[in-house]
C-alpha cells in the first residue's frame, strides 16, 4: 500500500484537532475515553458508527456532542415504526407552477446524520440507508444525487431484546464500520454528571472546534498512513479465521477487512504514527468485527457471546513481530 508519506506536521495538525474535538465531547460524556476514541477513529476513517446500549446511558448525547463539535450540516432522524423510506432519502414532488417534478432532499442530505433508535423503524425504512452508507449517494426516481463530503451516519439502537424493535439485517450491520457500547458510568462520573447536567444541558454550551473542510483534510492525512504487507496479511488472517470458526455461522466479510485496515490507519494517525502496528488491528478487532458475526446454534445455546467467540479467534491468529511489522 505504498511507502510512508505522512509528514510530521500533518500528524501534529491531526493530533491538535482531534484533541480539541475529544475535549469537547468529554465535556458531555464523562469517564468514557475508550468510547470517545472509537468514535473519533470512525470519523477519521470515513466510516459509520453504531452505538448500541440500553436506554439512558448517553447514546444520543454522544452522537450529538460529536455533531456539534464540527461546524457542518447535521440532520437528526428519529426512527419510528411509521417512518417512510422517502423521509430518509427524499421524494419527488410535482410543482403546479412549473408543471415539473422537484426533488426534496430527505434527512440523509447532511455531513453528519444522527439516526436515533434505528432499530425501531421497519426493515423497509432501514434499507433506505443502504445505498447512501456504502456509495455516498441516493437514487430516487432513476436520478442519482451525490451526498456531501465528509458523510457519516451515527446510529443508536437499543438491544434487540427490547420491546418494539426490529433487528438490523446483516447487510445493514456490515455497513457500520464499528459498534460501541457506552455502558453505565463509574460512580465518580455519575456524581459529576449530577453537578453538570441538572442545572442546564451541557450540549447547549458546546461550540464547534473544527469544520467539514478540516475534517476532510484529516481524512486525507489518514489515507496516507502506511500499512505493511505483514499487517495486511495479519488483517486478512483475522477475518479469514472468523469464516472458518465452527462457532460462527457468518464470518467477517471482505468489507470488514477493509474497514479494519482503514480504522487501524486512523488509530495510528491519532497516536502520532505514520504506519500501522499489528496492535492497532488487534485493538480494533472487537469493535469493528463483532457486530457482523453470527454465532452458531450450538454456541448460542451454550451461552457463548459473539464477542467471546471473536476473542478466541483473534487469540488463535499469530501476531507479526517488529515495530513496523
Amino acid at each position: 500500500m505504498g511507502t510512508p508519506s505522512t509528514g510530521g506536521a500533518d500528524l501534529e495538525t491531526l493530533a491538535r484537532v482531534v484533541g480539541r474535538v475529544r475535549a469537547n465531547i468529554e465535556r458531555v460524556i464523562e469517564g468514557k475515553p475508550d468510547v470517545v476514541s472509537s468514535t473519533l477513529v470512525v470519523l477519521l476513517a470515513e466510516g459509520h458508527l453504531l452505538i448500541e446500549d440500553v436506554p439512558g446511558v448517553g447514546k444520543t448525547m454522544l452522537s450529538k456532542a460529536l455533531a456539534r463539535s464540527i461546524d457542518c450540516s447535521v440532520r437528526r432522524i428519529q426512527f419510528t415504526p411509521d417512518l417512510l423510506p422517502s423521509d430518509v432519502t427524499g421524494v419527488s414532488v410535482f410543482n403546479q407552477n412549473t408543471r415539473e417534478f422537484e426533488f426534496r432532499p430527505g434527512g440523509v442530505f447532511a455531513n453528519i446524520v444522527v439516526g436515533d433508535e434505528i432499530n425501531r423503524a421497519s426493515p423497509k425504512t432501514q434499507s433506505a440507508l443502504l445505498e447512501c452508507m456504502e456509495e455516498r449517494q441516493v437514487t430516487v426516481d432513476n436520478t442519482t444525487y451525490g451526498l456531501e463530503s465528509p458523510f457519516m451516519v451515527i446510529a443508536t439502537q437499543n438491544p434487540i431484546e427490547m420491546e418494539g424493535t426490529y433487528a438490523l439485517p446483516e447487510a445493514q450491520r456490515d455497513r457500520f464500520m464499528a459498534r460501541v457500547s457506552v455502558g453505565y458510568p463509574v460512580e465518580a462520573a455519575e456524581l459529576a454528571m449530577l453537578d453538570s447536567h441538572t442545572g442546564s444541558n451541557p450540549l447547549d454550551d458546546l461550540e464547534p472546534v473544527t469544520d467539514a473542510a478540516e475534517v476532510q483534510k484529516l481524512t486525507g492525512i489518514v489515507g496516507q498512513v502506511y500499512v505493511s504487507e505483514a499487517v495486511q496479511r495479519y488483517t486478512v488472517a483475522l477475518t479469514a479465521a472468523t469464516r472458518r470458526s465452527e462457532e460462527l455461522t457468518l464470518g467477517a466479510s471482505p468489507r470488514a477487512t477493509l474497514h479494519l485496515v482503514r480504522a487501524a490507519k486512523a488509530m495510528a494517525a491519532i497516536h502520532g504514527r505514520d504506519y500501522v502496528l499489528p496492535d492497532d488491528v488487534h485493538t480494533l478487532a472487537r469493535p469493528v468485527l463483532a457486530h457482523r458475526l453470527l454465532p452458531s446454534v450450538e454456541a448460542a445455546m451454550s451461552g457463548r457471546s459473539t464477542s467471546a467467540i471473536l476473542d478466541g479467534v483473534v487469540a488463535s491468529v499469530p501476531v507479526p513481530e517488529g515495530n513496523r511489522a
